[in-house]
């Protein structure tokens, strides 16, 4: 099988010739810029460079070379962007390591040894400070939360700028190809080259797209206002859902005629657990989030025939259900050490109707502090638990941070290739 044909046949529950390895397809299935450095120096790999294509979180790209080691079946279309030497800019990490970063990066000291981001409003001088990286954190954390007075008229109408401001959606701070604004220029450019990438290479493209609104909502209003929303001030909360679901299905009508053909998925995201549970009850997501997730993915299966597919850490085992209704076909990262999310349970309920992409290995704990032989023998569980007819795509939880000693990773790897 091609990578390409064994992700797809994966998703749709057939027995491949062995399971689907993704490896940094998108920005939560990667390797932080500290571990990457150290995983090319053990595999003695000193040519080429230390990417840090996602800033927010510090992750690198991995080069052709790593994927094709690795047996990586799945890729981010964001890679054929920012491939120039003069759009990418020289970067320190916090160990020390040299590497390179978007041109597009601009952060500012912050007089004592972090740095700071600021948003589009004005001058530097007059901007808000929408992120922060105090010195010793490698990922930035957001400051500023654009709507925190509240939901007004005026708010909603001026919305996108506003999602521009956090740095999530901060086109400074973004990953592509969304780091420069969508029109008819740019679609036909992104369009070009994902259809040479689709052409040059077998493996499974995955285009991100977002249309968060749990997360848009909380970044835009902060968690606990939000929060305070849903159960104070439900009309409140409809209103800015409404307006995002509006803006994500605009979104989704605008860039999928033109890529859908060239791309296998579409990645989703929305924050709806905790290590303890669901972040809301199974009756608020029902009420506030399932008919507009709904409305959101069936433009996918309107548009193009890629597969759904949603990064929702945590314990979601509740939301489950309403997830597969909503259109989802597939999850993750598949957080197995939060509560009820036990692979083998995650199976045998709802292993006909949705594939697992994530699960493979613990990154809170085997990874991290397990020896080799322990990786190599909980990756094999998982995908002999998760794999069986299919539904699987084998991935770690989550990003390999810094913290993963670079021959764990390595095993990882070995063992999902049946090594």
């Amino acid at each position: 099988m091609t990578s390409r044909e064994r992700v797809r046949a994966a998703v749709l529950h057939q027995q491949t010739d062995r399971v689907p390895i993704d490896f940094s397809s998108h920005p939560s299935s990667g390797i932080s810029a500290l571990a990457y450095a150290r995983l090319k120096q053990a595999l003695g790999i000193s040519e080429g460079e230390v990417f840090v294509y996602d800033v927010i979180q510090g992750i690198a790209q991995p080069e052709d070379e790593i994927l094709d080691l690795f047996g990586v079946d799945a890729i981010d279309l964001g890679r054929v962007f920012l491939t120039e030497p003069h759009e990418r800019r020289p970067w320190r990490l916090i160990d020390g390591t040299e590497a390179l970063a978007p041109v597009y990066f601009a952060p500012e000291p912050d007089g004592a040894g972090g740095w700071l981001f600021r948003g589009d409003d004005g001058p530097p001088e007059g901007a808000a400070t929408i992120g922060v990286m105090p010195a010793g954190q490698p990922f930035i954390t957001q400051s500023y939360w654009p709507l925190a007075a509240g939901v007004t008229d005026e708010a909603l109408a001026d919305l996108p700028h506003h999602m521009q401001q956090v740095t999530w959606g901060c086109p400074r701070l973004t990953i592509a190809p969304w780091y420069r604004p969508m029109d008819d220029a740019w679609l036909a450019e992104v369009e070009r080259r994902a259809r040479e990438l689709r052409a040059s290479s077998d493996r499974a493209i995955m285009l991100g797209f977002g249309g968060n609104l749990l997360e848009w909502a909380q970044f835009l209003r902060g968690p606990e206002a939000f929060f305070l929303d849903l159960a104070g001030d439900p009309r409140s909360a409809h209103r800015l859902l409404d307006r995002l679901t509006e803006l994500h299905i605009e979104g989704l009508r605008r860039v999928l005629p033109a890529l859908g053909p060239h791309i296998d998925i579409i990645r989703m995201g929305d924050d709806l657990g905790t290590q303890a549970g669901p972040q809301i009850s199974p009756a608020m997501y029902r009420e506030f989030f399932l008919p507009r997730h709904r409305a959101i993915y069936s433009e996918v299966e309107r548009h193009s025939d890629a597969f759904v597919f949603l990064h929702s850490c945590g314990g979601i085992y509740e939301l489950l259900p309403m997830l597969i209704e909503a259109g989802v076909e597939i999850i993750n990262p598949v957080q197995t050490s939060a509560r009820n999310m036990e692979p083998e349970r995650l199976k045998r309920e709802f292993g006909r109707d949705i594939c697992f992409w994530g699960g493979g290995c613990e990154t809170q704990s085997t990874l991290i502090h397990g020896t080799p032989a322990q990786v190599r023998d909980e990756v094999r569980r998982r995908i002999e638990v998760l794999g069986e007819g299919g539904g699987f795509v084998f991935c770690q939880v989550h990003n390999i941070l810094a913290d993963v000693p670079p021959e764990n990773a390595i095993a990882m790897f070995e063992a999902a290739r049946g090594g």
